[in-house]
């Protein structure tokens, strides 16, 4: 399967203004805008948050974030940067601190847009489930 160029789903760091934007993504995009993951929740990380999809529904769940679009041709370099950041070496991989999938991201307006996000791998999320520490209301800018 190819990848898509979607924009970027971010709820931690690299949201505007949090140091991982200053230094991964300041002048390298073409829009930020304000959106909603549905269907997760987020969870203190030391130092960064983490996105934990949740298995079914849950009234009023959901993470704050930015979309990022990167600017022309800087794609793929960004692609791979943040891939690189968030520990993300493929599909399925055992080393994966964050698996990078494609989900709906929500605009303000109500507006579904495919982007990638970077969420928990299954055995990190898997204990964020058990022990971790919930940021209420999913925004790491409010926690």
């Amino acid at each position: 399967m190819s990848e898509a160029e979607l924009p970027f789903f971010v709820y931690g760091t690299l949201r505007p203004g949090e140091y991982n934007h200053d230094l991964f993504l300041r002048g390298r995009t073409a829009a930020e805008e304000p959106a909603r993951l549905p269907g997760a929740v987020l969870y203190e990380g030391p130092g960064y948050p983490y996105a934990v999809e949740l298995p079914a529904p849950a009234a009023g769940a959901g993470v704050v974030g930015e979309l990022i679009t990167p600017a022309a041709g800087q794609y793929r370099d960004l692609l791979d940067v943040l891939d690189r950041l968030e520990e993300y070496h493929g599909p399925g991989r055992p080393r994966n601190v964050y698996d990078r999938v494609p989900r709906q991201a929500v605009r303000p307006d109500g507006t579904p847009v495919p982007a990638w996000v970077y969420v928990a791998a299954g055995p990190v999320a898997a204990e964020l489930r058990a022990t971790g520490t919930l940021i209420a209301g999913g925004d790491w800018l409010r926690r």
